[in-house]
């Protein structure tokens, strides 16, 4: 997931996306404890794509966004 397709979400849809991107890491690693995970690499990227989505909520709420 891309930054500006983040920035372009609004507060609401943001949080659900934030406890979509949680509970698919919990199950991930899960799945890594369990010896059942496919792609290891999903980990990283699920970690990045909640910072930036905790980044760009955290922008908001300064109110230091990306405004052009």
């Amino acid at each position: 997931m891309k930054a500006k397709e983040i920035r372009q979400m609004t507060d609401q849809q943001l949080n659900e996306k934030l406890k979509e991107l949680k509970s698919e890491l919990f199950n991930l690693r899960f799945q890594l404890a369990t010896g059942q995970l496919d792609n290891p690499m999903r980990i990283k990227a699920v970690r990045k794509d909640i910072a930036r989505i905790k980044t760009i909520v955290r922008e908001r709420e300064l109110g230091i966004g990306k405004e052009v």
